[in-house]
């Protein structure tokens, strides 16, 4: 008992002999030469109109953290970095074993390198919304109750929500000024499960708004609420790639462990890519889409964002489980084992096809060139003409019944919007804050006349197609994937239901990221885990942003 007196004892004089550190207090800047210099971009949707949140206050973000980030110097920071920055999950995990880490520090850790580079106007990447008030407390917790194996799981570790996935605790708003108060709701199913496995949400990474279904030809990464996200490989420079923006850059800036983000199509692929890090974008029904803001329940699933595939791995299968109340989940709790000899995974004697109008794309080619190297067979074909006539029509009509759907039954009630159209004319109250790229989309929405009997087979024609695209290859060529670029296909693959997994791939001259994307068959997430980690290895490619 003395002993252990004493050691308390030698504990607070240690925590009172630390110097206290100055605060750190964002501030708002006069971006109005900043704009005018955007306006210059050779890329339209580059031609900001704003940077900065006109409703988002960071210092109210961190005002729960500041007693506990007072006592976390630069010092402490730097004596953590590297045993987290870059490093993969069973590295941290076993350094919290060896006692180099505990969770409360790698907490502090995140806590601290956000604040230190969202707090300056120059480095800024935009790409936080909210923050988990109980975060540190909760990783109190995880150091005393840590189990015996920790090696390749999520417990204790803090991840990023896209912010149109429900958290209790914490608002919910999809990046638009309509839910800015959508703060009482219950967790998500895929929160539920994430919680279960131990993790720590540490809080929700900015977006597209209404995760790019809202405005047309506006910037991605863009949200009323958490303003304009910014990619960390060149800042202004480089699209981030929607919808999940902020969770492509948080992963790349190391402002987390992971991130999870959405797609309906596209938007776990294009900012994975442009952020180079690892994204999937599962099968739909793979993983549930309960209290997610939705665009469409026909396409839509959530999907993990990683700074490499064994974390990716390890992350789906904290996600999955089938959920009543979403049906397409129905049968799929499968109980896969994603990291089962993972670490022995091989190219040999894997037949990839190869879109031929690709190779004209010189990182592309030497891609493939390393994958024939490793033992792979590779396979030149020219893809079915086939078109996707309808998709948005498909987005319309399922947005305009999925929408009112989620807000009826998953949103805070307080909510006083049910509709698109509440969304929009209440918008146009102050439309130059909250909706200064305008709501075109939302719009077309509105004014979408499709019957029922038309969308039926506009839907199934998409799936066919889809489909048709992938398969008729596929089988043809005996392929066990699709090899694309970035996004490419993600249209096709989306309406076919196929899993893809983007790995980073290369950097272009100018520095922009660029990623090879694997797709397979429905449900063979495992396959494409196990593709993606033997090419991950082959090229070993990946950079951390030089700012960052």
């Amino acid at each position: 008992m003395k002993k252990i007196v004493v050691i308390l004892g030698i504990m607070l004089i240690v925590i009172s002999c630390k110097k206290k550190e100055l605060p750190v207090v964002f501030t708002t800047y006069d971006e109005t030469s900043e704009i005018a210099e955007q306006q210059n971009h050779e890329i339209k949707r580059m031609q900001l109109k704003l940077i900065q949140s006109n409703y988002l206050d960071m210092n109210e973000v961190f005002k729960p953290f500041e007693n506990e980030l007072a006592y976390f110097s630069e010092e402490d920071y730097n004596n953590l970095m590297p045993y987290i920055i870059e490093q993969d999950i069973p590295s941290i995990q076993e350094s919290v074993v060896k006692g180099i880490l505990s969770y409360e520090e790698i907490v502090l850790f995140y806590l601290y390198r956000i604040r230190k580079f969202e707090s300056n106007n120059q480095l800024a990447l935009h790409s936080i919304i909210s923050l988990n008030p109980s975060v540190i407390q909760e990783a109190r917790e995880k150091d005393k109750n840590r189990p015996y194996d920790t090696s390749y799981s999520l417990y204790g570790l803090p991840i990023l929500l896209k912010d149109n996935i429900n958290t209790k605790g914490m608002p919910t708003t999809a990046g638009a000024f309509a839910l800015k108060e959508n703060k009482n709701t219950d967790d998500a199913f895929i929160v539920q499960k994430l919680k279960e496995s131990g993790a720590l949400i540490l809080g929700k990474a900015n977006l597209s708004e209404w995760a790019y279904y809202f405005c047309s030809g506006c910037p991605v990464g863009y949200s009323a609420i958490g303003g304009q996200t910014l990619n960390p490989y060149g800042r202004k420079i480089f699209e981030t790639g929607g919808s999940s923006a902020g969770s492509g850059v948080s992963v790349a800036a190391n402002y987390a462990v992971a991130a999870v983000g959405t797609e309906t199509s596209g938007s776990i692929l294009s900012p994975s890519s442009k952020n180079s890090v690892v994204g999937l974008k599962p099968t739909v029904g793979l993983l549930s889409r309960t209290g997610i803001i939705p665009i469409s329940s026909t396409l839509d699933t959530p999907g993990p964002m990683t700074k490499n595939v064994i974390d990716n791995a390890i992350f789906l299968a904290a996600m999955t489980g089938e959920d009543s109340r979403d049906l397409a989940t129905k049968g799929n709790n499968m109980n896969i084992d994603y990291l089962k000899n993972l670490s022995k995974s091989t190219l040999k004697g894997k037949r990839f096809g190869i879109v031929k109008q690709l190779l004209s794309d010189s990182i592309y080619s030497i891609a493939v060139h390393k994958i024939r190297e490793a033992g792979a067979e590779i396979i030149e074909f020219d893809p079915p003409k086939i078109g996707l006539e309808g998709f948005r029509t498909l987005l319309n009509v399922d947005m305009k019944n999925d929408l009112p759907h989620y807000l009826k039954n998953d949103a805070d009630k307080s909510i006083s919007v049910t509709s698109v159209q509440d969304v929009i004319d209440l918008n146009l109250q102050d439309s130059l804050k909250r909706a200064p790229y305008g709501q075109q989309l939302f719009d077309g929405i509105v004014s979408d006349t499709t019957s029922i009997t038309s969308f039926k087979t506009i839907k199934q024609n998409l799936h066919e197609n889809g489909v048709t695209f992938f398969k008729k290859p596929m089988d043809s060529l005996n392929l066990d994937a699709v090899l694309s670029i970035n996004n490419y296909h993600a249209g096709f693959a989306a309406v076919a239901k196929y899993p893809c997994l983007t790995v980073p791939m290369g950097y272009q001259n100018s520095g922009e990221p660029i990623s090879l994307t694997f797709i397979a068959k429905p449900f063979q997430e495992q396959k494409l885990l196990q593709m993606g980690y033997a090419f991950e290895q082959i090229s070993k490619i990946r950079k951390q942003p030089k700012d960052y």
